[in-house]
């Protein structure tokens, strides 16, 4: 009887090891940025894992799928996220991250700084409150400033100022944080919900140059965004438009025959489902499910 438990033990203890070491080769092997653009209905949700390990969520959709698409792609055991960033605190944006930072512990969130009269804003302030009492770093971030992630490199081009504490009785879109991510030679351009208009401003006065490899396709589509000048500006490959079912007719078809025009290839959500890149520094894999 004791032999038999002793080979059980045994057993037990050489599948552990096994487990471990294979964890271990997976993280040792990673050499790898990862930039998930999740599939969350209409709304806008990124995940990024770096070389590095560093994990990086961009906006969290309208609901609380993100908080199941995030758990997914991260190890179990690991309850905190290295940097949360807040594109503008509309519904389809920020909601999911609320989900998800009852979930996880944040190291850095990065936001614009503007406040908004709602119900999901004053939930939002909560638990950033929150996650100031475990820690967190919240940041009002403007044009100029930088993450840096091991390998990879963050650059903020909106807003153009501290907009830390402003009021908006309408729409926040075009006071979105607008980041560029850079690995090796690669980039990704994040827009948030951002128009034409302010798009235009981006371009006459960003510092940092405004191509990408892959540009997220701002407002999911809308007309009123990602014009031509900024298209050609950016000289993006492939374009990402993150969208659900909606009554407002995105992706418009003026959106996409623009993107065709200047030959960039198009995923969707709704159509593609989740969204992976994948980087080694030069070149771009793309996988869907």
């Amino acid at each position: 009887m004791k032999k038999k438990y002793f080979l059980l033990f045994a057993g037990f203890l050489f599948v552990l090891n096994v487990f471990c070491w294979k964890e271990v080769f997976v993280l040792a092997e990673n050499n790898n940025l990862q930039v998930y653009f999740l599939n969350v209905g209409q709304g806008d949700a990124a995940f990024i894992k770096t070389v590095e390990n560093h994990q990086v969520l961009i906006d969290g959709g309208p609901d609380s799928l993100a908080l199941t698409k995030v758990s997914s792609l991260m190890p179990f055991w690991d309850k905190t996220i290295d940097l949360v960033i807040l594109s503008h605190p509309e519904k389809d944006h920020m909601q999911g991250l609320i989900d998800i930072l009852k979930r996880y512990k944040a190291d850095y969130i990065l936001e614009s700084g503007i406040e908004k009269d709602s119900a999901e804003f004053k939930e939002w302030e909560k638990v950033l409150e929150n996650q100031k009492q475990q820690g967190a770093k919240i940041i009002s971030v403007k044009m100029g400033d930088t993450v840096q992630l091991g390998n990879t490199l963050i650059n903020i081009l909106l807003p153009f100022e501290n907009l830390s504490g402003q009021k908006m009785t309408d729409s926040s879109n075009d006071a979105c944080v607008v980041a560029k991510l850079i690995f090796g030679n690669n980039s990704f351009l994040f827009t948030g919900d951002i128009s034409e208009k302010t798009e235009k401003t981006v371009i006459a006065t960003s510092d940092v140059a405004i191509t990408a490899d892959v540009l997220k396709v701002a407002h999911h589509g809308s007309k009123y965004s990602t014009s031509e000048e900024f298209l050609q500006n950016v000289d993006a490959k492939f374009a990402v438009i993150p969208v659900g079912k909606n009554s407002y007719g995105h992706p418009t078809p003026e959106v996409l025959q623009r993107l065709e025009k200047f030959g960039i290839k198009v995923l969707r959500t709704d159509i593609n489902g989740t969204i992976e890149f994948v980087s080694d520094g030069k070149n771009l894999k793309i996988v869907t499910n």
